[in-house]
């Protein structure tokens, strides 16, 4: 039993109201999709992948060629602002799943071509979730200095002296509860609205409301959905990146029949 809510009290789009296993649901129906179009879904995923491999390897270098090492500790909060970024990065497996919706032919091309369908208010949305990232790493750098200023951790033990010594216990605290806050209200603004945006012609404010709405009116599925992305998405980081090849393609193409489940649609 699903119940439509409006938006706004205007004519707008409307919500409707899940049940808390429809998650697993738009898991299902995207790895579906990715069955249909594996050499485009993949294809894409490497794509992406290939990309943050290299800004992060770039990163990387740049603080060992500058013999400082800040860039390693700039590329923990990078990596884990890869989830702040992830929606409009998938905006291209939103037209495939939109695509094979339809019984329509798919190609990588078209996929990393479908922002020109809304190119101006898509394009706002991925500035900002970028300003997102870009706000994430300041507050990574300044949490980083406040706890570790005149002892920074060994680069050569960095993951055990950052993420398993007692010393760094409060520094963990603070850093994932700020990033924690920070990844809940992109979510909340971008959960439906790049698909929504992709689908229709709409503006980035109304899409933003519309996404807003539907993660107040589904708390506890949408919560869930969080998880798994963060679960999905954390899997692919892990492992240099190279998990993200299947993480992001099932992800967004789960997150488009999210957006069709939840968004009422007109007829």
């Amino acid at each position: 039993m699903t119940e439509a809510v409006p938006v706004f009290s205007t004519p707008s789009p409307k919500i409707r109201r899940v049940g808390l296993d429809r998650p697993w649901a738009w898991l299902a129906a995207g790895w579906g999709d990715l069955r249909k179009a594996p050499a485009v879904s993949l294809g894409y995923g490497l794509v992406f992948a290939l990309a943050g491999f290299v800004i992060l390897a770039l990163v990387w270098a740049a603080g060992i060629s500058a013999e400082s090492y800040g860039g390693f500790f700039i590329a923990l909060p990078l990596t884990a602002g890869f989830m702040l970024v992830g929606p409009i990065m998938a905006v291209g497996l939103y037209e495939v799943s939109s695509r094979l919706a339809r019984g329509e032919v798919v190609s990588l091309g078209i996929a990393l071509s479908a922002f020109k369908r809304n190119p101006a208010q898509i394009g706002l949305m991925g500035l900002a979730l970028m300003l997102f990232l870009l706000f994430w790493i300041r507050l990574a750098t300044l949490i980083y200095a406040l706890f570790f200023a005149g002892n920074p951790p060994d680069p050569n033990n960095l993951i055990m002296d950052v993420f398993f010594s007692v010393e760094s216990i409060p520094f963990l605290i603070v850093g994932v509860s700020v990033g924690a806050v920070l990844a809940a209200l992109v979510f909340a603004i971008s959960a439906v609205s790049i698909p929504m945006l992709l689908d229709h012609n709409v503006n980035v404010i109304l899409a933003i409301a519309t996404s807003v709405a539907v993660v107040r009116h589904n708390i506890a599925p949408m919560a869930v959905w969080a998880a798994l992305i963060v679960l999905f998405t954390g899997a692919g980081l892990v492992t240099a990146y190279l998990g993200l090849v299947v993480a992001l393609p099932l992800i967004g193409h789960a997150t488009w029949h999210a957006y069709r489940d939840l968004v009422e649609q007109d007829g």
